[in-house]
């Protein structure tokens, strides 16, 4: 009797074993299925993000916040090389840390990690410890995951997640973060492009305008308020004959006041860029074409009939100065938000070049 409950016992036992092994395993397979969910959550975020009218600073800093909130992570520092130094560009680590932060790639437990484009996962035993990057802290973290960024095989910076608490990674699959990694590589070559276009806008030296690479940063952030925009590009078709007949100087005394005109006379809420060389554009924010075709004209009528005095850099010795009258050819098209703000433009720009040189008009396609 004793033997047959006993026999009893281990069979219960081994099946209540065998059931908490499949609860485990079951907990395990929801929790992989979780940060599946989740990272596919996260990837949805990084794409709406990367869409939204903003500066390409405030998307990354935005893209890291949501890091912090969808992983549940304390600290997270993405920090870039810009070809001279490496740059913060996103943390939410007090300012006091910063130096260490983007020094971490001196580090030589992080250095094999950056050679082989592998992350690095490091933790302290005790709360008496520190990890071996922090020189002066103790209490902010006590664990860390280090990932190294790489854009076609060119490194170019490191991910870094930090917790308050040792061995608090030590269940994290490193595989979905390497996906997440991944897609912060993905925005950061996508914002980079963005970047460029932002830092290479321009004041133009003799009208003090916008140049064209601004329509396609900040300009399009502002036009892309409305749903749609009237957009107008327009030529002085008579700049290389004024340039030969009266001078450079001149030509570009014309330039700079047709500027000062068109600012003049169209609201703030308008951008207008010098676009290139003789050609300008106008984008009249969420206003319709047929409600500026007014307007457009008796500009057009207003700059021809501008008389602007030849410059005295151009005047020969007791020359007596020349009065120059500009004449413009303009094109105008819909814009509307979300496409490509430099097609349009290549399509105005076309019309300008294959237009009749005499043609002088405020056309539309």
């Amino acid at each position: 009797m004793i033997i047959a409950i006993i026999i009893l016992l281990v069979v219960i036992i081994v099946f209540l074993m065998l059931y908490n092994m499949s609860i485990h395993k079951k907990i395990d397979t929801f929790n992989n299925i979780n940060q599946k969910i989740t990272s596919l959550n996260v990837l949805q975020d990084f794409m709406d993000t990367i869409s939204e009218e903003k500066s390409a600073d405030s998307k990354i800093q935005k893209i890291n916040e949501i890091l912090i909130e969808k992983y549940d992570i304390k600290y997270s520092t993405i920090v870039v090389y810009d070809g001279a130094e490496y740059i913060i560009k996103a943390t939410n680590v007090d300012e006091k840390h910063w130096d260490t932060l983007k020094s971490l790639y001196q580090e030589p437990i992080f250095q094999d990690s950056i050679q082989t484009a592998t992350p690095k996962y490091i933790t302290v035993e005790k709360e008496g410890e520190r990890l071996p990057y922090q020189k002066m802290e103790f209490g902010r973290a006590k664990s860390a995951m280090f990932f190294p960024l790489y854009i076609d095989n060119v490194y170019i910076g490191y991910w870094i997640i930090e917790s308050g608490k040792p061995h608090d990674f030590d269940g994290v699959d490193t595989t979905i973060l390497e996906v997440v990694r991944n897609n912060i590589v993905a925005v950061l070559k996508t914002l980079d492009n963005q970047q460029v276009i932002e830092n290479i806008v321009r004041d133009d030296l003799f009208t003090g305008l916008k140049s064209e690479e601004y329509l396609y940063g900040e300009g399009k952030r502002k036009i892309d308020k409305y749903t749609t925009s009237a957009i107008c590009m327009f030529t002085i078709i008579n700049i290389i004959d004024i340039n030969e007949e009266y001078g450079r100087h001149t030509g570009n005394e014309v330039i700079r006041k047709i500027s000062e005109l068109v600012k003049q006379n169209i609201a703030s809420e308008y951008v207008f860029v010098r676009y290139m060389g003789p050609k300008f554009v106008i984008v009249f924010s969420g206003i319709e074409i047929e409600d500026v075709t007014d307007f457009m004209n008796q500009l057009k009528q207003k700059i021809e009939n501008m008389e602007v005095e030849q410059a005295e850099e151009d005047l020969y010795e007791d020359e007596e100065a020349q009065i120059v009258k500009p004449k413009i050819n303009a094109v105008m098209t819909t814009y509307y938000k979300g496409t490509a703000m430099e097609g349009v433009t290549k399509k105005l720009e076309e019309y300008l070049d294959n237009a009749d040189k005499k043609e002088s008009a405020v056309n539309y396609i």
